[in-house]
């Protein structure tokens, strides 16, 4: 179907009323909501660490609630099976013909949004049952492929300091995440107004605002916003300066193991594409490269023994690679 300016115009403009309608849960927090609608966008799934108590769960209920799609959420437990969130086959009978048959009960993998709720309590068995889902957009269970529904995007959380009984997510893993999103404390006034809004009896109503259809006409109208050469030489440079062995910045040879690979590319492309559109503007600009490439490149730079020692983080690191780049220094 044909998208007219009029159309491109009303999905914008939902795209703010969705925000709108979250923000009348979640107080503050508007850089992660923010990094959460561009991961929706550009059609990834998202990754959000926070030490408990943070509103990670609420967050993304309360999205789910602002969109007409499906959604499921899974409680990660150590016991917890590959089978409980893919699905599995039961016996059943045919009451005509009597005939048994195995019939495949889909599990709660099956919708819109997955929310994936302290991802890191599970064993790397049931972990990995997630991998296919996560890149195929698909589930094999018996020989038999079972097609995910679109949009299909999964929301996982993680507490930083709870590392007792916790399993951390392989590097394959944490790849599929489009965007690993820190959330840190709110501000004395978003504290507050917290205190305030939670604590009475004001119960607020969430409105849906946007359908599955719409957020495939929005996804598909990030493919078309346009990025010139410069901009995608500069998001090479940048992917390219995280590793070690080719780098010229001494800073990267010093503190960094392994650096991104080229799908981190990929993602920093496209999730500035999601941020532009999300900004209201169809050309991506430098601040945009410059905004997501924290969340695109925190899990894809793998520091070496001595930065863990030092705490020097792959943050760190992304943050002197655009201090090193030109093109950069001018919005940092």
């Amino acid at each position: 179907m044909e998208i007219t300016a009029n159309t491109v115009a009303q999905l914008l403009e939902k795209l703010k009323l969705l925000k709108e309608e979250i923000q009348q849960v979640i107080v503050g927090q508007d850089a992660i909501l923010d990094e959460m609608l561009v991961a929706l966008l550009a059609g990834g799934h998202c990754l959000l660490e926070g030490v408990p108590g943070l509103a990670k769960t609420l967050m993304v209920r309360t999205m789910s609630q602002a969109l007409h799609l499906s959604f499921r959420r899974i409680q990660f437990t150590p016991d917890l099976m590959p089978s409980d969130i893919v699905g599995t086959e039961v016996l059943e009978e045919d009451h005509v013909t009597g005939k048994r048959f195995f019939k495949f009960n889909k599990g709660p993998l099956f919708a819109n949004i997955v929310l994936a709720d302290e991802i890191n309590r599970t064993p790397p068995k049931t972990q990995a049952a997630l991998l296919e889902a996560m890149q195929e957009f698909e589930v094999t269970y018996g020989g038999q492929t079972y097609p995910l529904d679109k949009p299909f995007f999964i929301l996982a959380t993680q507490n930083p300091i709870e590392q007792a009984g916790t399993y951390p997510l392989p590097e394959a893993q944490l790849d599929r995440f489009l965007l690993y999103v820190k959330i840190g404390y709110p501000s004395a006034a978003e504290e507050k107004a917290i205190l305030s809004n939670t604590t009475g009896n004001k119960k607020v109503t969430i409105q849906p605002v946007l359908n599955g259809e719409e957020i495939k006409q929005l996804q598909g109208m990030v493919r078309d916003v346009t990025i010139s050469d410069d901009l995608v030489e500069f998001v090479s440079g940048l992917v390219r300066g995280t590793r070690p062995d080719t780098t010229p910045v001494a800073y990267v040879k010093e503190w960094v193991r392994w650096g991104a690979g080229p799908r981190a590319g990929q993602a920093l492309i496209l999730t500035a594409k999601a941020r532009a559109l999300f900004k209201g503007r169809y050309a991506v600009l430098t601040e945009d490269i410059a905004a997501m490439a924290y969340p695109v490149l925190r899990h894809r730079i793998l520091m070496n023994f001595k930065a863990d020692a030092e705490g020097i983080t792959s943050d760190k690191v992304t943050a002197e690679l655009l201090k090193q780049t030109p093109m950069a220094k001018g919005i940092l």
